[in-house]
């Protein structure tokens, strides 16, 4: 089967876009800053500050505000926001300059790297905070209180709002390259199914029919080159049905689960999500529990998609003497599970399956987080090494 052209090739066009905005918007808002500078009286420390500041902004508000998949990881955000804290208020407090056009850049970046219970209050203190440096006199700005609250809040919103619509655009497009995987993976099964069926039960009658043959069967006995052309004829058509069955097999071993994991990884990280994998050294497993696995691997990640606002994402696959466990864990869930008469019945497709084999599934939402683990028996089920 010809694999189709895949999706998650290149940043998705509307990350693209959002990134040359907010790099537009940074430029734009970092020129009004130098104009401040050029109107302050030029003194060594107000260079110096000037510069510092020109030189550092720039990297520190592109790696918080850029989109996938050039997003830094969520830990690096957190230092990142604290520089771009001091470096907003050291010239305002201890220089007393009015660069006070930064505000709005730390407010966003506040409302894009922490939760959203302390984000929205944390960044109205930010925006706040302008108006009471002009008011209380700690700041010459001809600017009004309303002025500075304003424009805080414009620039804050502008970025929150393009940051956060490039997020979305990738995990759109993270969601439809996942999607058309799933589909690509259900026509290969169903394409090894008929193959099965169809092929497999045909060549088995012609081998059956020319084993009778080759015994007799009550049929008057041919010459020797017609029973050796026959004899080639079985060992033929029962090596075909050989491959036959191989290639309708479901697939198996390190390899298939390797790939389902690569791909898994792919397209969370294309998404803004951070993935850790832990895995084992080799898995040995009969072809029903691999394929059972990859099976809620893609159904868990579809999960993490579609219904999760996740940053962090945790795979975890184990295997032992008598089970093979894969445990998919993140963060960002939403109040009612995946899979719960508001989703679907995708985890009941998933507990059902896995049952099947004689395994244990559990899905479990607690503290904003949602876990998710399939652990299926390999008593019988080990596959024997060459």
């Amino acid at each position: 089967m010809r694999r189709p052209a895949r999706l998650g090739a290149g940043a998705p066009q509307g990350s693209g876009v959002a990134f040359g905005a907010l790099i537009i918007l940074v430029i734009g808002s970092l020129a009004l800053v130098a104009l401040d500078v050029a109107a302050s009286p030029l003194g060594r420390r107000t260079v110096v500050a000037g510069l510092t500041v020109l030189v550092l902004m720039p990297a520190l508000m592109l790696g918080q505000y850029a989109p996938p998949p050039y997003r830094l990881p969520y830990r690096w955000r957190w230092g990142l926001l604290l520089v771009q804290a001091v470096l907003t208020y050291l010239p305002l407090l201890l220089f007393h300059y009015r660069w006070l056009s930064l505000l709005g850049f730390l407010a966003g970046a506040v409302l894009l790297t922490l939760p959203p219970g302390t984000s929205v209050p944390l960044a109205l203190a930010v925006g706040a905070s302008g108006p009471l440096l002009a008011t209380t006199g700690f700041i010459d700005t001809d600017r009004s209180a309303l002025g500075i609250l304003l424009g805080t809040a414009i620039t804050a919103t502008t970025v929150f709002a393009v940051a956060h619509l490039a997020l979305l655009a990738a995990r759109l497009h993270s969601s439809s390259e996942h999607a058309a995987h799933l589909a690509e993976q259900r026509e290969r099964a169903r394409m090894q199914q008929d193959l099965h069926d169809l092929v497999g039960s045909s060549l088995a009658a012609i081998t059956l029919q020319g084993e009778t043959a080759l015994r007799g069967g009550g049929a008057p006995a041919g010459s020797g080159q017609e029973r050796a052309a026959l004899t080639e004829i079985v060992a033929l058509s029962r090596r075909l049905h050989d491959d036959v069955r191989s290639i309708s097999r479901p697939d198996g071993g390190d390899l298939a689960l390797s790939e389902e994991l690569a791909h898994a990884q792919r397209v969370l990280t294309a998404s803004g999500v951070e993935v850790r994998t832990v895995l084992p050294p080799r898995i040995e497993a009969a072809p029903a529990v691999v394929g059972c696995m990859r099976f809620v691997l893609r159904e868990a990640v579809g999960n993490v998609l579609q219904h999760s606002r996740a940053t962090h994402c945790s795979i975890t696959l184990r295997t032992d003497g008598t089970a093979v466990r894969l445990t998919v864990r993140n963060d960002g869930a939403e109040a009612a599970p995946p899979g719960s008469g508001r989703h679907g019945t995708g985890l009941a497709g998933l507990s059902g399956r896995v049952l099947a084999l004689g395994g244990k599934f559990t899905a479990e939402a607690e503290n904003g987080a949602f876990t998710l683990t399939a652990t299926v028996p390999r008593t019988e089920a080990v596959a024997p090494r060459p």
